[in-house]
């Protein structure tokens, strides 16, 4: 979740241009408050006594470019934070960055320190201060402890430094990624184990960062940290690696060679410059849309053109995978374990063939059936789910080979896994997701498709597809949405229903309307409204029925009208109008591809819903766009 930025290297004018603008490149994984210090002593003005100046505020970033205002912050060592808070109200005091009682020392952090509570209480009782209700402030406290009883002086070297931010790390419980920054020491410390981390590299500084999309932007290199592994970085000196996994610290520099490496922490070119299809941009902007959710609804044509081209080969190795499994299981979190949930639909109807799906958060518990012989098939977005990862983990545990479809290149879900599928959706900045959505049920149709050994029919479906999304938007679909948009806006609850195919469709309806309205939608599959969801039904009730031209269609109709004969105000999405609608909302008969074009009148109907409530679509509350802690 929370978003991290570190910059170490040569000495900036002003070191707040850069922060700000990499901490909005990071606000989409947090956006309840951002900070950022840097870590040269220059005595600006209103900052603690010992002048390390230190900016934080909460709501989005624009808020902390007002309190930094014109302030020059020459430097060349800094960290920064964007907050989605855990522990903790939203206040000034909660944001990150937190200092420890000496002021010298910076902590920025991503995760759950799950001993906080003990740990805390242990500081407080010798007689340390705090002053947030975070669990990150221990961290600070804990590596101000070790520096002292392993220093006699206030001075120390860097080595010294990472040894002590070693030794706190290792006393904290659960899934955490830190980065401490020493003004004494002139350095960075920084280790993963769970939450992602990683350092870039170009010609005059080194950066670290939560997110490796955002790191596009700044560098021509990569280290790729391994759960356990950290880095150093200091002036004038190349990064070193930290091993974290053993109760002595392992340190090693980084080799220099391009696409060299050292233990299991890679060295390498972005991940993002070896796509087999188009390269997308490095960092994503709006263009001449007033929000990333819009535009990113219209990419999906796109998307899918690119997805029908998929190369051959790796799509022909990961049906072969499937297809010599004993068992396969396919596992993910929110909108992707939708996707996952139809392709299961997808490889009984196309390739007769029975596959099994969990949702990542409860997969671990259902481990004991794995065997080495299994298949695990997980699905992410940003590749840093930590439910998601955790599946993988129990699958790991099996002896089970591991199969990822991911966005993101280089993440750690891509790391874990035995094979990888990109899904070549580009970046998807919106906390909402859309086009990851279909690019997962575009690579899930294909698969199924090659499976039956009908590789080329599922390309030329999902051209089609592509084709009838573009003639969507260009018929105005955009505009029929924001008017039913406008009509619904009102209503506090609203039902979604679906067979088949399309019943997955109605959860990842029901659920972008909830995301980004906060209207109580809810998903059903049609045949269950008689076993006890019709009691919703009230007269004047929205719902949203899915019916597309297949064998389910007629069933999902007479579920209509029995929701129509108990006052429902029936809105039918498919190829054909029937009379049980109240509004129609064309979408083209497409066969197997039909949730694709299906979902999309719903997504649009949910970014017009948040417009409506004055809601901005692209940061719901209590959200954010990588669920990085369990």
């Amino acid at each position: 979740m929370c978003g991290i930025l570190g910059y170490v290297g040569e000495r900036q004018d002003n070191l707040a241009t850069f922060f700000l603008e990499g901490l909005e490149r990071l606000e989409y994984r947090g956006y309840d408050s951002a900070g950022f210090a840097v870590l040269d002593r220059n005595g600006h003005a209103g900052q603690p006594p010992n002048g390390l100046p230190l900016f934080k505020e909460v709501g989005p970033v624009g808020q902390l470019a007002t309190k930094v205002g014109r302030s020059q912050l020459p430097g060349s060592i800094g960290i920064g934070h964007t907050r989605w808070a855990t522990h903790g109200g939203v206040t000034v005091a909660n944001a990150h960055p937190h200092l420890d009682c000496t002021g010298s020392i910076v902590v920025v952090h991503n995760g759950i320190i799950e001993n906080y509570q003990s740990l805390k209480q242990q500081l407080l009782d010798r007689g340390h201060r705090f002053t947030s209700d975070t669990d990150t402030e221990v961290v600070a406290h804990l590596v101000e402890e070790e520096l002292a009883s392993a220093n006699d002086t206030p001075d120390y070297a860097p080595s010294d430094f990472a040894a002590a931010v070693h030794r706190a790390f290792r006393q904290l419980h659960g899934l955490n990624a830190i980065v401490v920054g020493s003004t004494e020491a002139a350095s960075l410390a920084l280790f993963r184990l769970g939450s992602p981390l990683a350092v870039g590299l170009n010609g005059v500084a080194a950066l670290v960062s939560s997110d490796l999309p955002a790191l596009s932007a700044y560098t021509d290199r990569v280290l790729l940290l391994d759960d356990g592994e950290g880095a150093l970085l200091t002036l004038d000196q190349p990064p070193v690696r930290l091993d974290a996994r053993s109760d002595t610290l392992k340190q090693q520099h980084f080799s220099t060679r391009r696409n060299g490496h050292l233990g299991s922490a890679r060295q390498s070119d972005p991940p993002w410059t070896h796509s087999a299809c188009t390269t997308p941009p490095p960092v994503a902007d709006k263009g001449a849309y007033p929000h990333f959710m819009l535009k990113e609804i219209h990419e999906q044509a796109e998307v899918l053109a690119r997805i029908a081209a998929y190369p051959a080969a790796p799509i022909s190795t990961a049906a072969a995978m499937i297809e010599r499994a004993f068992g396969t299981y396919f596992t993910a979190c929110g909108t992707a374990s939708y996707a996952a949930l139809e392709a299961t639909y997808l490889f009984s109807h196309l390739a007769r063939k029975h596959v099994n799906f969990a949702v990542g958060s409860e997969f671990y518990f259902l481990e004991d059936f794995l065997v080495p012989e299994s298949l695990l098939v997980a699905a992410s977005q940003s590749g840093e789910t930590m439910d998601t990862i955790e599946a993988v983990r129990a699958a790991k545990r099996h002896d089970s080979q591991v199969m990822a479809l991911v966005n993101v290149p280089g993440s750690s879900l891509t790391r874990l896994a035995d094979y990888v599928l990109d899904l070549y959706a580009g970046p998807e900045k919106a906390v909402v997701s859309t086009k990851a959505y279909t690019a997962k049920l575009g690579v899930f149709l294909l698969l199924a498709y090659t499976v039956a050994g009908e590789q080329a029919p599922g390309r030329a479906v999902l051209q089609q597809a592509s084709v009838a999304l573009s003639d969507l938007f260009s018929n105005g679909l955009d505009k029929q949405l924001r008017r039913l948009a406008g009509e619904l806006a009102a209503h506090e609850h609203l039902f979604t229903i679906g067979r088949d195919v399309n019943y997955p469709t109605a959860l990842e309806a029901a659920l972008k309307i909830k995301e980004t309205s906060y209207i109580h939608a809810e998903g059903f599959a049609g045949g269950e409204l008689k076993h006890g969801v019709i009691a919703l039904i009230e007269d004047g009730t929205p719902c949203i029925v899915f019916a597309a031209q297949d064998r389910s269609r007629a069933a999902v109709l007479s579920n209509a009208i029995e929701m129509r004969s108990r006052g429902a105000t029936i809105i039918g999405i498919g190829p054909e109008r029937e009379d049980v609608f109240d509004e129609y909302v064309h979408v083209p008969d497409v066969g197997y591809a039909s949730p694709i074009v299906s979902v999309v009148p719903a997504q649009l109907l949910a970014y017009h819903l948040a417009i409506e409530r004055g809601l901005n679509p692209d940061k719901p509350r209590n959200l954010a766009k990588s669920v990085t802690v369990k």
